[in-house]
């Protein structure tokens, strides 16, 4: 496909935005380039491509991509997630503040409170599920309000257009995790948010076999400073996971059709178990945001939280499924099992994760891709043989 795609569709974007043909040899597939550095013509006629830390072209043809599928202006690829939302953090200075929904991914909430606490970044952990919560929480030093929606492991759904007016009206700026969704699913820039963040590695890549992330910005001007930060800290994702997730990329809408069609069923068999104390799902609907998450979105995803009321009950059921794999991580074709208070949130200290309501006995799954029957016999098997 040549041209502008930017009018095309999701699943035609996903396939070719950012993904024209290589010129010499008429690849379909963007090639790796696997370079260093570039030959100049010139001592006077530096080019575009000058060292690698700067730009790369396969690297190049994935934030473009990306930045398309969330209809963003530019996009930066990170070796991670964490290097994403941690060059995102450049908009905060010392003795400035940023607020953050209370029940986030164990990683960010210790960057913020063991590492970026030492710069004198000021964070506050916030119900933004709560309107009038975020009001009395933002300042004149506030530069940023950080969302997840749905949060992880909670599922809590915030809505994304109301905080970006509360927070735009005092000047602050918005950022999204959008990594449990992906943009085929939510596109936050279109619902007011400044900025998307994602850990390529989970659905975007949807293969586990690379770490990554992404940073999109709705401004040029956020964009290029994050790009001057990405070049000076060289937090870079290699030119072949930029290849890898680009092939993820493709599959992106049909695999995420699979996934939530797939999760109704796992769903449907959670909320009626006997052995299940509560199901976490957006999609039913008397779930908290539930009607939310209905205007904002085009689904509810593929993540799914339950609690079987103890750690002991919870370690039987990871113990006993088979198709499910016992793992961290999330939105690849095949299904992950964990346990969020011993495994992604064991950095957030055990009064919180209980006030947070990430209880020992609380499960965490990303439905894969297999035949749904297998998913749900395998985890029916392992829920009947609780006491």
């Amino acid at each position: 496909m040549k041209g502008d795609t930017s009018k095309k569709r999701f699943g035609t974007r996903a396939i070719h935005a950012g993904q024209a043909p290589e010129p010499v040899t008429g690849a379909v597939a963007v090639p790796i380039f696997q370079t260093s550095t570039y030959v100049q013509p010139a001592l006077d006629e530096i080019s575009k491509y000058d060292y690698a830390r700067s730009v790369n072209p396969t690297r190049e043809a994935l934030e473009q991509n990306v930045a398309s599928l969330e209809n963003g202006v530019d996009a930066q690829a990170f070796s991670s997630g964490m290097a994403a939302i941690t060059t995102l953090m450049t908009l905060v200075g010392a003795d400035e503040h940023a607020v953050f929904s209370q029940n986030v991914y164990g990683g960010t909430y210790r960057l913020l409170n063991q590492v970026l606490n030492r710069y004198r970044v000021r964070s506050s952990w916030v119900d933004t599920t709560d309107l009038d919560a975020l009001r009395v929480s933002l300042t004149p030093a506030t530069k940023l309000v950080f969302l997840e929606s749905p949060t992880n492991p909670m599922m809590e759904i915030t809505d994304i257009s109301a905080v970006c007016e509360i927070a735009h009206e005092q000047g602050v700026k918005v950022a999204v995790d959008n990594t449990f969704l992906s943009p085929y699913v939510q596109r936050p820039l279109d619902l007011g948010a400044d900025f998307v963040v994602h850990s390529t590695t989970k659905f975007l890549n949807g293969h586990s076999d690379s770490i990554g992330g992404v940073l999109i910005s709705k401004d040029q001007e956020d964009a290029d400073w994050f790009q001057f930060a990405l070049k000076s800290s060289g937090a870079i994702l290699a030119p072949f996971d930029c290849f890898l997730t680009m092939r993820g990329i493709k599959t992106l809408a049909v695999r995420m059709d699979r996934h939530e069609s797939n999760t109704q069923q796992i769903v449907a068999l959670l909320k009626d178990h006997p052995a299940v104390k509560t199901t976490l799902y957006p999609g039913l609907p008397d779930f908290p945001g539930h009607e939310i998450q209905k205007r904002q979105a085009s689904g509810f995803g593929a993540m799914v939280s339950f609690d079987v009321g103890s750690y002991a009950r919870a370690h039987s059921v990871l113990g006993s499924v088979e198709v499910f794999s016992l793992a961290e991580s999330l939105g690849g074709v095949e299904s992950l099992i964990s346990h969020p208070a011993s495994m992604t949130h064991a950095s957030i200290p055990e009064e919180r994760r209980q006030a947070l309501g990430i209880t020992d006995g609380l499960v965490r799954i990303s439905v894969g891709i297999e035949d749904a029957e297998d998913l749900v016999d395998d985890l029916k098997a392992a829920l009947d043989g609780l006491d």
